[in-house]
């Protein structure tokens, strides 16, 4: 295995979502032996990685691939992480699609940030720290929330007046991060 440090231990992931498959190796590469990459996004901690497919295997954008510890079906290895600038055209036009995707199956995990948000600062929130959301809309939501906690983001998108839809903006803050224009990560680790 060629698993870097990085991706070993209690960070590492154990799906991806393909974004990009790369049949014959970046077409950049000189290597006379051009290995099969993949560009996938990393599941549980919002990750941007390539993995090396096994001989044979052609992955299709959106294709969730198992890359944990136990017996794998279409990944031999993970190469490591890749920053944003490293991204395919394609796997950077497919990452909102998959981000959408991430967030559909596992709404309960992006609603509990807009429940569980706190101060960063005396001046500073961090629901201040997505875009779009300001002081009037912390305000609001933290009124909600006292109520009752937001069960989804319908719930969430209907109690607090003129938001931005929630989904739209957790998206946009997720590829900030990863193209690591944020100080502060919220959702990426």
């Amino acid at each position: 295995m060629e698993e870097t440090e990085k991706t070993k231990g209690p960070d590492r992931e154990e799906r991806a979502i393909v974004l990009d498959h790369l049949e014959h190796g970046y077409p950049l590469e000189e290597s006379a032996l051009k290995t099969p990459i993949a560009q996938a996004l990393g599941i549980e901690h919002i990750t941007l990685l390539e993995l090396i497919p096994k001989r044979g295997i052609f992955l299709q954008p959106h294709q969730d691939v198992y890359i944990g510890e136990g017996k794998r079906e279409e990944i031999h290895h993970i190469k490591g992480r890749i920053p944003f600038s490293k991204l395919t055209l394609t796997a950077q036009n497919e990452l909102p699609h998959a981000l959408e995707t991430l967030i559909s199956r596992d709404e309960q995990r992006f609603i509990a940030f807009f429940n569980k948000a706190q101060p960063l600062s005396m001046r500073m929130h961090q629901l201040e720290l997505l875009p779009g959301l300001g002081k009037k809309h912390m305000v609001e939501i933290l009124e909600a929330r006292k109520e009752k906690l937001f069960a989804d983001f319908n719930d969430l998108k209907t109690r607090v007046k003129l938001l931005p839809n929630p989904r739209q903006v957790v998206i946009k803050r997720i590829l900030s991060e990863l193209e690591g224009k944020e100080k502060y990560q919220i959702f990426v680790r």
